[in-house]
């Protein structure tokens, strides 16, 4: 039997880069997926491919930094397959480079509003339909930044901070109700958010890992679906990096 087979399962940011990998390996673990994204065509363009290998998917067009995007896609999730018991808030941006004391206050606001506000109102929809369903596992992406500081990223960094801290207090509030939440912290990983970067930017990002290459989507989505299968059934509260040893430093 599939790990995650009958289980209805959300992903956020699923039309590119790591969320669309976890979105392939929930569907190819039996999962029923909700392919989320504010870009349409790369949402619409998973769910094809989820069908193509047989998997059973469709897309939410979300904007995760509006509570009520939130809540219509956790409303749109339950009445088309009936419940919800997993969901990776994964939706991110980079946002812009300066430092603190020059940060331009409205990419402060951009950024705050989908890596960490949108990651609080998708667990503030998600969870009460979970209790409903009488399980939940919840997988927030988080960064190594949740856990260092990096020069010129003070909006993103304080958001993954952010993530991790609301993380463990969900799984504090509702571990005794059946519902986990833990937080993965990628290194830096070879995603769209990364394009555009000129070859010596790039090698500087590798020479930062130990391990002497930055990650692949594919490798973050199977931590993410570890977490969310029953083999982590006594998982909850915590972070994981998945990062090259670039914390171990």
């Amino acid at each position: 039997m599939k790990q995650l087979e009958g289980k209805i399962a959300l992903v956020t940011g699923a039309g590119s880069g790591i969320g669309r990998e976890v979105a392939y390996l929930y569907a190819a673990e039996g999962a029923k997926v909700v392919v989320s994204d504010i870009n349409e065509k790369g949402g619409n363009e998973t769910v094809d491919e989820i069908k193509k290998k047989g998997g059973e998917a469709f897309f939410v067009k979300a904007d995760t930094s509006k509570a009520a995007d939130n809540e219509a896609l956790v409303n749109k999730t339950v009445e088309k397959y009936g419940a919800l018991h997993i969901a990776c808030n994964n939706a991110g941006i980079g946002g812009p480079s300066a430092p603190v004391g020059e940060y331009p206050v409205d990419g402060w606001e951009k950024v705050i509003g989908i890596n960490l506000s949108g990651v609080f109102y998708g667990m503030r929809y998600q969870i009460p339909a979970m209790l409903k369903a009488g399980e939940g596992a919840i997988v927030n992406m988080a960064s190594i930044l949740g856990q260092a500081g990096f020069r010129g990223s003070v909006a993103y960094v304080a958001a993954k901070h952010g993530v991790v801290g609301a993380t463990k207090t969900a799984a504090i509030e509702y571990g005794s109700k059946n519902i986990r939440v833990n937080a993965v912290g990628p290194g830096f990983i070879e995603t769209p958010l990364l394009q555009g970067m000129d070859k010596q930017a790039h090698d500087g990002l590798v020479s930062l890992h130990p391990i002497g290459r930055l990650g692949k989507p594919e490798e973050v989505a199977e931590l993410v679906l570890f977490l969310s299968s029953p083999k982590a059934s006594f998982i909850t509260g915590a972070y994981y990096p998945v990062d090259g040893a670039y914390l171990a430093q």
